[in-house]
């Protein structure tokens, strides 16, 4: 066999392992039908807003699910997450790591959402009831009331666990220094603005100095 032969076998393994590399890119397909016990009962959860991960603020309520409050859930690759947001509330800029988002406004607000991509480009639009968006897996992307009543929203996730990062929080985690240098500020200005920080979370936040005014659209 020569160089060429052994290039053309080596690029046919690799063509033919792709879509093996594409599939376990996501969650892992399920080996069984579920986990759990198969009682009927165990496959529905009652109230997200009561029994999910919840967490509440002045901005309104989010309530999201996990193998701990709905272990009908895993291995199945998915999940959802409900909000009720205030007129001004919003949730921060954040990425999910391991899941894509669909996200549909189903009464109320408007809501202003939108995600920055991998070329700097920014991709915002409002939304109306019955009105869907995609917020692609890993983007930085936010979503707020500009609306006079609360909005009541769903999202769809392709990962039992998306993961979650709040970007402005999580850029406080780092160095002094580094941060410091991102922006090209002082340590001193960077330690202020840290200590203004809301906590590390999932949180659906009204802030009382970003200056929001209840239905005044920027679009």
């Amino acid at each position: 066999m020569d160089w060429r032969e052994g290039v053309a076998l080596l690029l046919l393994g690799f063509i033919s392992a792709w879509p093996l590399i594409v599939i376990h890119a996501a969650d892992p397909d399920p080996v069984l039908d579920f986990v759990g016990d198969g009682i009927a009962e165990s496959f529905v959860l009652r109230d997200i807003f009561v029994n999910g991960d919840v967490s509440n603020t002045t901005g309104g309520v989010r309530a999201g699910l996990g193998p701990k409050f709905f272990p009908a859930q895993i291995n199945q690759g998915v999940s959802i997450t409900r909000f009720l947001i205030a007129p001004c509330g919003f949730n921060p800029p954040h990425t999910h790591p391991r899941g894509t988002e669909m996200l549909t406004l189903l009464e109320g607000g408007p809501l202003e959402v939108g995600f920055v991509d991998t070329e700097g480009q920014t991709h915002i639009n409002i939304l109306h009831p019955n009105d869907v968006t995609c917020f692609p897996r890993g983007m930085m992307h936010f979503t707020h009331n500009v609306g006079t009543e609360v909005a009541n929203a769903v999202s769809g996730f392709n990962s039992q666990d998306p993961g979650f990062m709040l970007e402005a929080v999580g850029m406080f985690h780092l160095p002094t220094e580094v941060v410091a240098g991102a922006f090209n500020q002082s340590q001193d200005f960077v330690n202020k603005i840290n200590q203004t920080m809301y906590a590390f979370g999932n949180h659906l936040v009204r802030s009382e100095v970003d200056g929001c005014v209840p239905g005044r659209l920027r679009l």
